[in-house]
């Protein structure tokens, strides 16, 4: 991309223009994307001279902010190393700030890449509708490729030497999911110091945030979240859902357990931001001996005894998905299912800045409201 096209894209999706223009608030999902890309191009090589004496054409007090908020992100990321970091195993001290990171939990990929960490490798999945054909989660592939992440080893076949291969000066390890791999921590942290994060009981800023603290990308992330928090206010006033409406969250498998979102979990977080009031899944029919915050995975008999809310929201989705819910006739009592509320959400079954910010899109452009 032209130096001339890259300025141009920065200074009217980034900077501040007058009410004409486009904002970045108002840009979509893979806008955002395309502009971190863009400017992490930048970063990387010569135009980077070109955008800094570029920024005066933007407006000079423009120029001034990107200079502080530059020199913010700068201290933030530079000072004080090494650092001790509280996590689900109790703390972990980083001597330095990491420059190869290696992500064992994919889950939380797209938290790093969206604060600019360092990835250098992350473990994959299948490649598929949710994954592309590096097996990376759609909604931040663009990002990883850009990045030039390296796929680690598929979930579900831990590979020692492939993390050694890579060098990492950190390591990323769940507490829970499929991801997981809490039975290697011992040998992990023998490599580099090892971060465990639990990502079930976390919404996506909070795990943002300690992420962040971990890398030194503290700045990044409170940048993202402010941007994200302002979007989703901005949305919640547009739909304005009445008062006291519920919902249920569903990653619905026909006859066999699906989960169902607890209101302690990410995505319960995201809908009742929006206004929504979620609904408590009873335990009593959960299948998964795993303790969990952020889903009941609850029973394919007991669905039609948890999902009760005004409306169900179906997670990894797709219209396919949805027309199989309403037509499933175990669960055509439902109040969802007789007023026809059931809306299927694509790419959200692990929550990250990329994949809020595209259900955000979902709900600004094509929600089609709730039938009474």
């Amino acid at each position: 991309m032209a130096k001339d096209s890259l300025l141009s894209r920065y200074c009217s999706l980034v900077l501040p223009q007058d009410s004409a223009s486009r904002s970045l608030r108002q840009a979509t999902t893979k806008e955002r994307i395309q502009v971190r890309i863009d400017l992490r191009t930048i970063a990387s090589t010569t135009v980077a001279a070109a955008l800094v004496l570029g920024l005066g054409a933007c407006t000079a007090s423009s120029s001034a902010t990107s200079e502080t908020s530059q020199a913010e992100s700068s201290d933030a990321q530079q000072g004080q190393w090494p650092r001790t970091i509280t996590d689900e195993k109790g703390s972990v001290t980083i001597e330095e700030q990491p420059k190869r990171i290696v992500n064992t939990a994919m889950s939380t990929t797209g938290s790093l890449l969206a604060i600019d960490a360092p990835v250098a490798a992350t473990t994959i999945t299948t490649p598929g509708p949710e994954a592309d054909s590096n097996g990376f989660f759609t909604q931040w592939s663009e990002a990883a490729t850009a990045a030039n992440v390296q796929p680690l080893y598929k979930i579900g076949n831990f590979d020692l030497e492939s993390i050694i291969a890579q060098d990492p000066d950190l390591i990323v390890v769940s507490t829970s999911g499929a991801d997981s791999v809490m039975d290697h921590y011992d040998q992990l942290k023998e490599i580099a110091p090892t971060i465990v994060v639990n990502y079930s009981d976390k919404d996506w800023p909070e795990l943002t945030r300690q992420l962040a603290e971990a890398t030194g990308h503290e700045t990044e992330a409170e940048k993202i979240i402010a941007e994200f928090d302002e979007r989703a206010a901005q949305v919640k006033e547009k739909l304005a859902i009445p008062a006291g409406t519920t919902a249920s969250i569903v990653s619905y498998n026909k006859g066999s357990a699906s989960p169902v979102g607890k209101t302690t979990g990410p995505h319960s977080r995201l809908i009742t931001s929006l206004g929504f009031d979620v609904v408590e899944p009873p335990e009593e029919y959960n299948t998964n001996p795993q303790k969990r915050d952020d889903f009941v995975f609850t029973s394919y008999e007991g669905l039609a005894k948890s999902a009760t809310g005004d409306a169900t929201f179906l997670i990894a989705a797709t219209d396919e998905t949805a027309k199989t819910f309403l037509e499933d006739p175990t669960l055509a009592n439902l109040p969802s299912v007789k007023s026809k509320n059931v809306f299927p959400l694509a790419n959200s079954f692990r929550l990250d800045y990329y994949s809020s910010s595209q259900i955000l899109d979902y709900f600004e452009n094509d929600f089609p409201s709730l039938s009474k």
